[in-house]
């Protein structure tokens, strides 16, 4: 049984804008009208005394909420745990469990039920097409990369080239457009997905086939590059300059509501005077396997620490997750020897190994497009057959190395490509299991799902449905395990 407690000094809403709804049939929901409510429950599910266990307050977007822990013990939410006092976010279908553990424990679903053209907020941007174009190639950006701290955009493959070009003839790297000198460049999504949407607009933009492929076999750039210069790298100022180009090209198009996100831990002035020694890799100080950074490396910054390393692109270990393309350190240093230390971050060998090589043990948030419905579903077949999450997934692991399953909507960059060897990221391997408990589902006959779920119609737009996000009587009435038979698909 869960309560609701609205905490003092919160403006109740007109209607319900969200509510938790309960996986066990036997509790009711709770519905959610104030912009702020601190929830109170009976913690285990056999227990009679009742405790507040978090806070739950409505952000500016409309679409989603933050999660306050205010119970002694740790919760899990969408697979994380959130210690007492620490905050996440939630958006429509987020799972809480409030508790450390999902048994003896009711989990909630989030679910926001006010009328969906709240969430349906666009920002329309009108952009002229001149200022989509790299000044390099005079073309729509394709894959466009951003360089710090001057900010101008450019084609990846582009950019690659001139880098290539500048590191063999001068000691910095000058941007293309105003000759200021480069020290940081990075991919720039933002900004992709408008030069994409012009290309659907008006396709005669488009560029050939061939001209694509050209252009992305130059591509160097696959992560956040620290580009080198001729500041010397023990300079005191140099460092912080980094920092600060790191920070800006991650910052500057950030779209939100202006509120600052809660710290973890209280913010020290010793991070400001230690935060260009993160900036650093240990290559730079020592050598290592051979090896030393000098004043024309160029390195990455690990997606996993923030700590960096040297790019080396012929080096035998990888250091790019190849489902993202995002950079981690953790395989690479590995294979040198080399552990963290409090002036060099270093992540674990487990945020980049091979597929083969990781486990899990329970169904991803993310699987069958996030219905929590489906989820329990694919649970239940597999608990009824025996087996566990880790065999069917290493079953259908080698059903991907032997080419019997269509790549066509797999979740990751470079989807031919991918095998039981090859090297991913924690992230991409739940998108990877989502990707593979979708035709594990759809190649269980009926009769073996169980009883309920056996006698529900295919929803017509099957998997790409939108409703069953924000209809808890859709999805549960229809299976959206199955290709779309209508609508543009």
């Amino acid at each position: 049984m869960v309560e609701s407690g609205e905490c003092s000094g919160t403006k109740p809403s007109d209607e319900v804008w969200a509510k938790l709804v309960p996986s066990d049939s036997r509790y009711s929901d709770v519905e959610i009208w104030s912009d702020e409510k601190v929830i109170c429950s009976e913690i285990i599910s056999s227990s009679s005394d009742k405790h507040n266990w978090c806070k739950i307050v409505r952000n500016s977007d409309l679409c989603s909420a933050t999660v306050q822990n205010k119970s002694l013990n740790a919760i899990i939410v969408d697979g994380a745990v959130v210690h007492n006092a620490d905050t996440i976010v939630i958006k429509d279908g987020s799972e809480i469990i409030p508790g450390p553990a999902r048994e003896g424990f009711v989990s909630y679903s989030f679910s926001i039920v006010s009328r969906p053209q709240t969430c349906l907020k666009q920002l329309k941007i009108s952009v002229d097409i001149e200022h989509t174009k790299c000044c390099i190639c005079l073309n729509i950006w394709h894959d466009v990369v951003t360089a710090a701290p001057c900010l101008h955009n450019f084609c990846n493959g582009c950019f690659s080239e001139w880098l290539r070009r500048s590191q063999e003839k001068h000691s910095s790297v000058l941007c293309p457009q105003c000759r200021g000198v480069v020290q940081f460049v990075g991919k720039n999504h933002f900004l992709q997905n408008i030069a994409e949407d012009i290309l659907r607009a008006d396709p005669s933009l488009r560029r050939s086939d061939e001209e694509v492929a050209l252009l992305d076999s130059y591509s160097l750039v696959r992560s956040n590059l620290v580009i080198p210069t001729t500041y010397s790298s023990s300079s005191p100022g140099h460092s912080c300059l980094i920092l600060g180009v790191c920070k800006i090209i991650f910052v500057v198009l950030v779209i939100g509501s202006g509120k600052k996100r809660p710290r973890k831990r209280a913010y020290s002035p010793s991070d400001e005077q230690n935060a260009g020694a993160h900036f650093q890799c240990p290559q730079c100080v020592s050598e290592i396997g051979g090896f030393r950074c000098n004043q024309n490396t160029v390195h990455l910054q690990c997606q996993g620490c923030g700590g960096m390393m040297p790019s080396r692109t012929g080096f035998s270990v990888p250091q790019y997750c190849l489902g993202c393309d995002r950079a981690f350190c953790g395989a690479y240093w590995l294979a040198l020897g080399t552990t963290s230390s409090d002036s060099y971050p270093i992540c674990s060998g487990d945020t980049i190994k091979p597929i083969s090589q990781h486990s899990i043990s329970r169904i991803p948030f993310c699987a069958h497009e996030k219905n929590p419905h489906e989820q329990n579903i694919t649970e239940s077949c597999i608990r009824q057959m025996g087996r566990t999450l880790q065999d069917i997934i290493a079953e259908w692991t080698a059903k991907l190395n032997n080419r019997e399953i269509d790549r066509t909507r797999m979740p990751l960059n470079h989807a031919e490509m991918i095998s039981d060897r090859t090297l991913v990221c924690c992230e991409c391997y739940e998108k990877l299991v989502s990707f593979l408990l979708y035709w594990f589902r759809i190649s269980i006959p009926k009769y073996l799902l169980p009883s309920d779920a056996s006698k529900r119609e295919d929803c017509w737009y099957g998997y790409a449905c939108r409703t069953q996000h924000h209809s808890e009587e859709h999805a549960l009435k229809r299976n959206h395990v199955c290709r779309p038979t209508r609508g543009n698909m």
